[in-house]
């Protein structure tokens, strides 16, 4: 088999392709690419970024910046700190997408900052580039960073707390030793404001799992201290407690019971959202999660067998392995969760880039990722042509089993439509590179999979994601524009896409539906609405996608 060469003089093009990918300029342009480039170009999504922004425009609005609320009702999802750094970026540069999805880009970037740093101090300045690349092209890092949601923050702060925890470890010199302590309960007390329990829970389990693993009392006793120092609890309740106690005061004793009760002990044993799962879920979203370097991570089970005798190894195996075995044992599964405990891999991935030999380990998911974005055209065809089918049996059984139900056929029938030359022109090319990187034996391989990373960001963020929002989610904002000009009595009836408030800039309430509303709903809940309301007529004002507005007389 033949591959492609550089040059003749493969050596000096493999030190300039080793300089480039290890510079910190590059991991500066890729950030920029990764988690700037497009960030308000498309709407808002449902359900989170839609709720998380509504409860931000509603605490501009009302100038209660104590008690999130959606749709005028309490959000205890989740604590304040989000929607503070998301209402002052509204402030400074207007209430919009990329505003909204600012503070999410810049605690991402500064996410891949402090890996880099950790990383040049630990082990050396090529791998910490190498780490944060791998970091911040992966797919999950770079949807989140995104997204107008906590999550970015929330990883940079848990990231932060278990730096610290292990240089507090590792850190000889007393004084050092303490300022690395007292850092961690400020990052902690930052994640409680953040997301709650999640941001101690875990750096407290893994930090004690480490101690242990050492067959070391000292180290142990050292544990203990840190848990039970003063000082840093003090920092911690200076930092977190203020707007705990605020929302007691405004609301009593209902936030706590539904966000520490129902939204974080619940999760475990009960499915939230309807987001359940199964044992194996994330050994299935792992590999998703980490395109296009899957292979990559696999290869990493080879250093498994010397991990234990390297002390940072050993911390960021029991890192990653103490998030995902307490994930897959919970009721409440959500692919964003790994990422908590992602970290480790892209550290350990840049450490042993040199080990990863095996060209179709390292390169088959991304190829995988191309080949099903230029089939999906062919896949809807059939899909659609299949429902048709259905559709027309007939057997009344079958038609009443298999039918679609009417949203999901008109977002097949929007997506088959946006999928269109250039689409095609993009994802093929997408998979053309991949397949040359395949081929092309003189770089390392993890230099290719860097590659591979920059066209599937450009390909997912120029010409995917785009289309995707545009079948989903143009129609929900196109819709409140309406509703917006047209100022009547709005509601939303047995439909929850928050966005639609958002963009409609008021309230939107679930009531049940009078003469003269204006009622919001997906196209499904139409023959409910008729079913329901058979003295109301309706006037279709809107209809696209699978969402439609509706004005009753």
């Amino acid at each position: 088999m033949h591959h492609f060469e550089l040059s003749s003089a493969p050596t000096f093009w493999h030190n300039l392709l080793t300089a480039v990918l290890t510079s910190p300029w590059l991991l500066i342009l890729v950030i920029a690419l990764s988690f700037f480039w497009q960030l308000g170009a498309v709407p808002l999504y449902d359900l989170d970024e839609g709720a998380f922004t509504e409860a931000t425009r509603e605490m501009l609005n009302t100038g209660n910046f104590i008690t999130p609320h959606r749709d005028g009702a309490p959000r205890y999802d989740k604590p304040v700190l989000i929607y503070w750094l998301q209402a002052a970026s509204t402030q400074i540069f207007g209430f919009n997408e990329f505003a909204l999805r600012l503070p999410s880009a810049l605690a991402a970037s500064l996410w891949v900052l402090a890996l880099w740093g950790f990383v040049r101090q630990r082990i050396d300045a090529p791998t910490a580039t190498v780490a944060g690349l791998t970091l911040a092209l992966a797919l999950q890092v770079s949807l989140i960073a995104k997204a107008a949601v906590a999550d970015a923050l929330l990883n940079l702060l848990i990231a932060l707390t278990f730096f610290e925890i292990y240089r507090y470890f590792l850190e000889p010199d007393a004084p050092a030793n303490r300022r690395y302590l007292l850092r961690a309960y400020l990052w902690m007390a930052l994640g409680f404001l953040t997301k709650g329990p999640v941001a101690v829970f875990f750096p407290l389990v893994v930090s004690l799992l480490f101690a242990l693993s050492t067959l070391r009392w000292q180290l142990l006793w050292h544990w203990l201290k840190a848990i039970f120092n003063p000082l840093g609890w003090l920092i911690f309740l200076l930092v977190a407690s203020p707007w705990y106690f605020a929302i007691y005061l405004n609301d009593g004793t209902e936030f706590f019971r539904s966000f520490f009760l129902h939204h974080n002990l619940g999760r475990f044993d009960t499915p939230i959202h309807n987001h359940s799962g199964f044992f194996g879920y994330y050994f299935i979203m792992l590999p998703l999660m980490l395109l296009p370097f899957s292979g990559w991570f696999i290869n990493l089970f080879r250093t498994l067998n010397t991990a234990w005798s390297n002390p940072l190894e050993r911390f960021l195996w029991l890192w990653f392995i103490t998030v995902f075995a307490f994930f897959s044992v919970s009721a409440t599964q959500l692919p964003h969760y790994l990422l908590y405990g992602a970290v480790p891999l892209f550290i350990l991935m840049a450490k042993h880039r040199a080990i990863l030999t095996n060209r179709w380990l390292a390169l088959t998911p991304p190829l995988a990722l191309f080949v099903f974005l230029v089939a999906l055209p062919l896949l809807l065809d059939v899909a659609i042509h299949i429902a048709h089918g259905i559709a027309t049996s007939p057997s009344a059984e079958v038609r009443e089993l298999l039918t679609l139900q009417p949203h999901t056929a008109a977002l097949l029938g929007a997506s088959r439509q946006v999928l269109d030359l250039d689409y095609g022109i993009a994802v093929l090319a997408g998979l053309l590179l991949t397949v040359v990187l395949l081929r092309w034996s003189t770089p390392p391989l993890w230099q290719r999979l860097i590659f591979a990373g920059l066209v599937q960001t450009v390909v997912v963020y120029g010409f995917v994601v785009p289309r995707v929002f545009e079948v989903l989610q143009a129609p929900v904002k196109e819709a409140a524009l309406i509703a917006k000009q047209l100022d009547l009595p709005t509601i939303s009836y047995r439909t929850s896409l928050p966005s639609f408030s958002v963009y409609r800039d008021a309230i939107t309430p679930q009531r049940s539906p009078r003469a003269g509303d204006l009622v919001f709903l997906r196209v499904d809940k139409l023959p409910l609405l008729t079913r329901d309301h058979p003295d109301l007529q309706q006037e279709m004002v809107y209809q696209h996608g699978a969402v439609a507005l509706v004005r009753l007389r």
